[in-house]
């Protein structure tokens, strides 16, 4: 009887904890089109087409990211200020890309530097509630290597 009394107990508190955070079912994830392929911040790591790292070592880094503070010296201008969402932009489909945010590099990964200055292999410009630097950065990187998956296994 007890152990009934416990587990009725722990039901609400489940069901709280996970609707506090968001419910049963995950959220929209942070996503960019490009052509007829999407990249998206995979959910769950090992559903990940490409893991990317960051590091705070400029050496280390396979590619450089520079975050701008004008959209028009941007490669790349990640923008969602409007309420209105284009319809169908990020669906998932057989070209959509997963990239995972690891916090150590795999061998052959792509190791971002994410810098305010200096030289860069792409410029972002990110005003976003929906992406953070990082994600924008991720996304961006793993844009091209979904484009051209050659350069990926060249790392």
């Amino acid at each position: 009887m007890l152990r009934f009394k416990i587990l009725a107990s722990a039901i609400p508190l489940v069901a709280a904890a996970l609707f506090a955070r968001g419910g049963l079912l995950p959220g929209p994830h942070p996503c960019i089109a490009i052509a007829n392929t999407s990249v998206e911040i995979a959910d769950l790591p090992w559903h990940a087409d490409l893991h990317v790292a960051f590091t705070d070592d400029p050496t280390e880094a396979t590619v450089r990211v520079q975050v701008t503070e004008n959209a028009d010296a941007a490669d790349f201008a990640l923008v969602d200020d409007s309420d209105v969402t284009e319809a169908g932009a990020c669906e998932a489909n057989p070209a959509t890309h997963a990239v995972a945010i690891s916090d150590t590099a795999a061998s052959g990964a792509p190791i971002i530097y994410l810098s305010h200055d200096g030289p860069a292999d792409y410029r972002i410009f990110v005003r976003s509630r929906t992406f953070s630097q990082r994600e924008a950065a991720a996304l961006v990187v793993g844009a091209d290597f979904a484009r051209h998956p050659l350069k990926a296994a060249s790392l």
